[in-house]
């Protein structure tokens, strides 16, 4: 695989009962929704751990105690909206060790994501200026900038809609830069997410941890 001069910020958020994966709830309790949601954070830090980049960074939100940071850099994130915090987040992450390095962001909550994929938008970036990872609610799970400054404009793109992705392009291209889509991918919102997710890579501590809640659910 090749090693690539790029980093990768992956935007999380302590996974405290009631404060992640509230959609979750019902049919699960805020306590196992903060369940699924670490798990979901661990498969995703894993992926970008096994991920050949020169730096990889956690934009975190919270009590960093709750998750297993070892070995990444991390910066706190900063912002009103979640636009905000994302192009803060680009921002930050070219400071210090991580100027003038390509950037790919990932949520934390697509924990199907593996290093093969985040190597690929890696690699797309070699004939384009941004690669964004649509999602099928309208949404978006990855977005790979050569140059983190374009990131600026997320701060003005309203988040969580259903077209986000739409929104999100358009504020790129704008730019003059060139864009060019990754796979689509679920990310975990809703229960529907959650098992289609689970389905799909059923080997990572998200499926194990949702089989678990659901047998605990169904006795």
């Amino acid at each position: 695989m090749t090693a690539y001069s790029a980093q990768i910020i992956v935007i999380a958020k302590a996974p405290v009962p009631g404060r992640v994966k509230t959609r979750l709830s019902p049919p699960y309790s805020a306590e196992q929704a903060a369940r699924l949601a670490a798990a979901a954070l661990a498969d995703t830090l894993d992926a970008v751990r096994s991920t050949p980049v020169r730096r990889r960074v956690v934009a975190f939100d919270g009590d960093v105690t709750l998750a297993d940071l070892d070995g990444l850099d991390v910066i706190r994130q900063r912002g009103d909206t979640l636009g905000e915090r994302l192009a803060h987040a680009f921002a930050d992450a070219a400071l210090g060790a991580g100027a003038g390095l390509p950037t790919l962001l990932v949520g934390m909550d697509t924990p199907q994501v593996t290093p093969l994929l985040l190597t690929h938008a890696l690699d797309v970036l070699a004939g384009s200026d941004a690669a964004l990872g649509p999602a099928p609610d309208g949404g978006w799970w990855a977005l790979a900038l050569t140059d983190p400054a374009c990131a600026a404009v997320l701060a003005e793109v309203p988040m969580s809609l259903a077209d986000t992705g739409a929104r999100t392009a358009h504020a790129l291209t704008r730019q003059g830069i060139r864009l060019r889509l990754l796979p689509e991918l679920h990310d975990v919102d809703t229960c529907d997410d959650a098992v289609q997710v689970a389905e799909q890579a059923p080997d990572t501590r998200f499926a194990r941890e949702l089989s678990a809640i659901t047998a605990g659910v169904r006795s």
